[in-house]
């Protein structure tokens, strides 16, 4: 026989047990985010790896595994290799051009000065609009003839006349010629990831304690060495996780590249993400598409693994 509740005592929930156990109540607590990546990120990956190994095409609705032969067809390809060392290319510099800005528009935001409101607002705005719409925007800016960028260089004498620094042609054609493409591409995307790199390391440049700052300019340090043995060590691993938010942004990034030149000219400008999507839907061969875009998976992996190992060793306990 079940003793009789004391009397007063409230009646006690079927689940309360169950939701007062820590380990219990945290698996409950992030089931919904593990369903969601299931869903939208774990299904589409393991569809993108039957593709692959299939000779799946937009207008065939039949799948034949044909093992590895997609993955050396894209090996052999000359674009896919321009593409794989294009990728490689607008990451790593768009990348340590942000690092460098952000810190320098982070220290910068730190002082105290007039309107310090508005230039945070106009720092953050490109990270708030809209990818596409920006990329459009720079889409004039670079245009072959109506070019702002060309104007002012006209106006200060560095384009236009026989002793022009950079010509005497009348417009520069961005997107026309290779280096200026790949230039113009990497400016995007530093434009793009440097108000979150800013915030970031913001973040970190204020959590900084004072004293020790403080204390460093009592014994005489100098504004550098303040920086190399106090800033920069203690604000690595919050760098750290901006480089790998850029990265994984940047390398997966298929907008800028679509939008602005369409991977020319004659593929110069071409990444793997914009290769993808013109093989696998434009062209119609899913199954070449799917196996170039896992090109990026093992690559992503290997730097974030990397990155979040080197944050963990440099984390100041």
């Amino acid at each position: 026989m079940t003793p009789p509740a004391h009397p007063g005592t409230p009646p006690v929930s079927r689940f309360g047990g169950i939701l007062d156990r820590k380990e219990t109540l945290a698996k409950l607590l992030i089931a919904p985010a593990v369903l969601y990546i299931a869903a939208m990120i774990g299904a589409p990956f393991v569809l993108a790896i039957l593709y692959s190994l299939s000779d799946a095409t937009t207008g065939s609705p039949s799948l034949n595994i044909v093992g590895l032969r997609n993955f050396g067809a894209a090996l052999q390809d000359p674009v896919f290799r321009l593409a794989l060392r294009n990728t490689f290319l607008f990451t790593l510099a768009s990348q340590m051009i942000v690092i460098v800005l952000s810190r320098v528009l982070a220290n910068a935001l730190l002082k105290p000065f007039r309107g310090k409101w508005l230039v945070r607002f106009l720092i953050l705005l490109p990270w708030t609009a809209p990818i596409s719409l920006g990329t459009i925007g720079w889409l004039w800016m670079y245009d072959s003839i109506f070019s702002p960028i060309d104007w002012v260089l006209r106006y200060f004498g560095m384009l236009g006349t026989a002793t022009a620094l950079l010509g005497s042609g009348t417009n520069l054609y961005w997107l026309g010629v290779p280096g200026l493409a790949i230039a113009s591409v990497i400016i995007v995307n530093v434009w793009r990831i440097l108000p979150l790199a800013t915030v970031i390391q913001l973040g970190g440049l204020s959590s900084i304690p004072k004293d020790l700052i403080e204390a460093a300019e009592v014994d005489g340090a100098s504004p550098w060495r303040r920086t190399l043995m106090i800033t920069i060590p203690l604000t690595l691993p919050i760098v750290s996780i901006a480089f790998l938010f850029g990265i994984v942004f940047t390398f997966t990034d298929l907008v800028v590249v679509y939008v602005l030149t369409r991977g020319g000219p004659v593929h110069m400008t071409q990444v793997l993400s914009s290769w993808t999507f013109f093989k696998g839907i434009e062209a119609g061969d899913l199954a070449q598409g799917a196996a170039i875009s896992l090109f990026m998976f093992p690559v992503l992996a290997v730097v974030a693994i990397f990155i979040l190992r080197m944050a963990r060793r440099t984390e100041v306990v």
